[in-house]
């Protein structure tokens, strides 16, 4: 993600890319702006999501928690989407934990349970870990998927037991999907490197 802080909106309305690749406007105008794309891989979406993160500051981080408590799916999953990479060194980390922590025990959509294990794999922090172990045994695959991206970032070095167990128990999931992903944990967690894939394998 690129250093500089996308502008204000200053008061000429913008809200689409500009030619350097960063999307300009205010905190509020990013935020609808990936409400507006349906999509959740859409690339308006992510292009205001990343305009959010690189922002890397308490107004943004203050706004994302608040879509975390949002009664719509579609805001909890943007709130999650956010925290995941807030700023260059995670410098909202222990602020955005509890609150993602808070989500994986009381929500109940897979959009939104995915969203906060993504996250807990990019904030690569041991602390999410229980969580990942929890919601790695849900019913609903695309939870599972996003524990077994989840479980190599959050596991510690050396790895830790409960959570080689999990992903070995995900290694032998029926769907193919979940079971790669967390063959290619494995694989790196025994200290192996993966040379045939693309930077996307490693963020879904």
């Amino acid at each position: 993600m690129g250093a500089s802080e996308p502008p204000s909106d200053g008061g000429n309305g913008e809200s689409g890319e500009r030619a350097d690749g960063h999307v300009p406007g205010s905190i509020g105008d990013l935020i609808r702006m990936a409400l507006a794309d349906h999509d959740p891989d859409g690339t308006a979406r992510w292009q205001a999501i990343s305009a959010l993160q690189e922002r890397g500051d308490l107004e943004t981080f203050t706004e994302a928690r608040r879509l975390c408590a949002s009664s719509s799916a579609d805001r909890r999953v943007l709130g999650a989407d956010i925290l995941g990479e807030l700023g260059r060194d995670r410098p909202f980390a222990d602020r955005s934990l509890p609150v993602l922590r808070h989500l994986a025990v009381t929500d109940g959509d897979p959009r939104v349970l995915y969203s906060v294990l993504i996250a807990f794999g990019h904030l690569r922090d041991g602390r999410a870990l229980p969580s990942v172990i929890d919601l790695s045994t849900r019913d609903d695959p695309m939870i599972r998927y996003g524990a077994a991206y989840a479980l190599p970032n959050v596991m510690g070095d050396p790895p830790d037991s409960a959570g080689m167990a999990a992903l070995r128990r995900l290694a032998a999931d029926p769907d193919g999907d979940v079971a790669d992903w967390a063959c290619l944990g494995l694989t790196l967690a025994a200290g192996g490197k993966i040379d045939d894939f693309g930077r996307h394998v490693f963020d879904p």
